[in-house]
């Protein structure tokens, strides 16, 4: 029976707006397989919201973002929508998180999702923050915390864009005993070590990042791995069940690797990569690390190119199981967030 999905959406970055292009775009599919409409009846950016009952014009959303202005200009649009106020007073189906990440508070992120799904709307982020530093409390709030009636938390984007990281080691590889999870989860790192593995320094390579858009102005969050750590504390609690602070284990980037030391890897059959890394010890819990790491030229992770991300499972009765990702853009991190809207409408 056709069903319609109401949306908050808080964050109009690209993240965000990419979502609101591909809900346009893939309307008539999600209409004849899913028998799914989406309608957004509220969003925020930094400069307030707007809201409609009835739904908002996705198009002129679109429009207005593309032409550099904030929603609070659009007719009915105020500085004080922001998204707390939106998911306290909106009746909405889910809430879809994307503002910047705060790894101190992880605010304003964390309270909203926090009133939404206590409002009983369904939570879908891209903001890694609220996982990374609440997600025991996140989870108990809802059906991760193993309670299928309460509304569902899902995460997909935020464990390396449209990489199946977490559905991959939560429901495929379910009744098996995970025994290490390997992962390159960091796209901007990615790139950047393979431009200095092809003997540039880490000064170009991040400036050519940075010229393409991998990277921020400020890299300090992927290239000295916070970005890839916070991602590893989410596949601990989500995956290995482990409670995990990103302040819990140790964390290196790349900033102190040379193009010497890359070539040089090459040079004796392997290839340094950022290594996410979780592996069960005698206790039956995960010792933790981020870290720059040689790895065997045939191993999965290593025979990635610059634009792709990848994670390996090593486990008892499933053997390995490795997916990758190639990503040049933001357009698959929004393609997650919509696997997730299909997933909570059904």
């Amino acid at each position: 029976m056709p069903r319609t999905l109401r949306l908050i959406i808080a964050g109009l970055g690209n993240v965000n707006l990419n979502l609101l292009r591909i809900i346009k775009s893939q309307q008539a599919l999600l209409a004849k397989n899913y028998q799914l409409t989406v309608s957004v009846v509220a969003v925020c950016d930094s400069s307030g919201g707007v809201s409609n009952p009835n739904g908002l014009d996705i198009d002129l959303l679109i429009a207005t973002k593309e032409a550099k202005r904030g929603v609070a200009s659009l007719p009915g649009g105020s500085a004080s929508l922001i998204a707390q106020r939106l998911v306290e007073s909106i009746d909405a189906d889910a809430f879809v998180e994307a503002t910047p990440v705060n790894l101190q508070t992880a605010e304003p992120g964390l309270s909203a999702v926090r009133t939404a799904l206590k409002r009983g709307m369904h939570a879908i982020l891209a903001n890694k923050g609220p996982l990374a530093l609440a997600y025991p409390e996140l989870a108990v709030l809802s059906d991760m915390g193993g309670d299928p009636s309460k509304p569902k938390l899902r995460f997909s984007a935020c464990v390396g864009g449209a990489l199946p990281t977490i559905n991959l080691g939560r429901r495929d590889l379910a009744g098996s005993v995970i025994h290490s999870v390997e992962g390159v989860l960091n796209g901007t790192t990615q790139y950047i070590l393979r431009s200095m593995e092809r003997g540039g320094s880490y000064a170009e390579a991040l400036k050519e990042a940075q010229e393409r858009g991998l990277a921020e102005t400020d890299p300090t969050l992927d290239v000295e791995g916070w970005d890839a750590a916070n991602k590893l504390t989410i596949v601990a609690n989500a995956v290995l069940n482990q409670p995990t602070n990103v302040r819990d284990f140790s964390v290196t980037g790349i900033t102190a690797l040379t193009a010497a030391d890359l070539t040089n890897a090459v040079a004796q059959g392997q290839r340094i990569v950022l290594l996410c890394k979780a592996e069960r010890n005698a206790a039956g819990s995960y010792d933790l690390s981020v870290k720059p790491t040689a790895l065997p030229a045939d191993h999965p992770l290593a025979r990635m190119s610059e634009w792709e991300m990848g994670v390996v499972y090593h486990t008892d009765i499933s053997g390995r199981a490795s997916a990758t990702s190639a990503e040049r853009g933001p357009m698959p991190t929004a393609a997650a967030m919509l696997r997730d809207l299909i997933d909570v409408s059904r």
